[in-house]
């Protein structure tokens, strides 16, 4: 997961995001909701000057968009926002989850299949992560799915190198703080040991920027292997590396928080 940014009153931005159907959406939601970026990514887009809605750039937050607007991004016209799809993703290691790496290493998103239009992560797997990543067309999704507030636990499958005091384990369901930084409630129960390796499952509702790594070295355990295999009730399942399976929208409707 990417670092912590500013709290949200979530009362704030449902009022904010209410439709008005003679206005249409705030620019920001509709640029999140068609998949160019998060909300707040847009926002910033804004700031820099980017947005132009019918060859005019957008200054202020409030503009809305309504049909037949044109919305243009960096100069690409931007498509109306569809209708909103999720699907999972197998992450294999070696590839970081963003859109323009600094470092020019492999990214996601140029190993998706050619077919899939721009669509966006929910949350982040570091570079040498693996597993389960949920991609989306639908920034506002992407954003409500991330929140703590959603509830939806991650759950990862963790091999570590070293000696594993189970009773540690059992303490970090309390919560620690690492160098300043404070860590919520973590499951934690030991699987397997051969020799000096063990497997771990560990969950958690809040995955800051290398969480579980963190919290392992402070038990004195190398993290070796780290890959989710759920996200809230998403399944990693039986899809092979590098594979991509949309989730039915009639699945999808069913398993977002009401």
């Amino acid at each position: 997961m990417s670092g912590q940014e500013p709290p949200v009153d979530d009362a704030d931005t449902a009022a904010a995001d209410a439709p008005d159907a003679a206005k249409g959406d705030r620019i920001a939601k509709f640029l999140a909701r068609a998949g160019v970026a998060s909300r707040r990514d847009a926002e910033r887009m804004l700031a820099d000057g980017q947005v132009k809605l019918n060859n005019v750039v957008v200054t202020h937050p409030a503009t809305f968009v309504g049909p037949g607007d044109l919305v243009v991004v960096g100069g690409m016209l931007v498509d109306p926002p569809q209708r909103t799809r999720l699907w999972r993703y197998h992450k294999p290691d070696g590839l970081v989850t963003t859109h323009k790496d600094p470092q020019d290493r492999p990214t996601v998103f140029q190993k998706l299949p050619q077919d899939m239009k721009r669509v966006i992560s929910i949350g982040r797997l570091d570079l040498n992560s693996e597993g389960l990543l949920l991609l989306t067309n639908d920034g506002g999704l992407a954003r409500q799915l991330e929140l703590p507030s959603t509830g939806w636990l991650r759950r990862y499958r963790v091999r570590v190198h070293g000696v594993v005091d189970a009773h540690r384990l059992v303490d970090l369901a309390r919560g620690l703080i690492i160098d300043g930084v404070k860590y919520g409630p973590i499951e934690a129960g030991l699987d397997s040991v051969k020799g000096s390796n063990a497997w771990l499952t560990v969950s958690l509702k809040e995955g800051k920027n290398r969480e579980i790594r963190r919290v392992m070295a402070y038990l004195g355990l190398a993290t070796t292997r780290l890959i989710r295999i759920a996200y809230g009730p998403f399944q990693l399942g039986t899809l092979e590396r590098g594979q991509v399976a949309e989730v039915p929208t009639k699945v999808l409707r069913e398993q977002l928080p009401k």
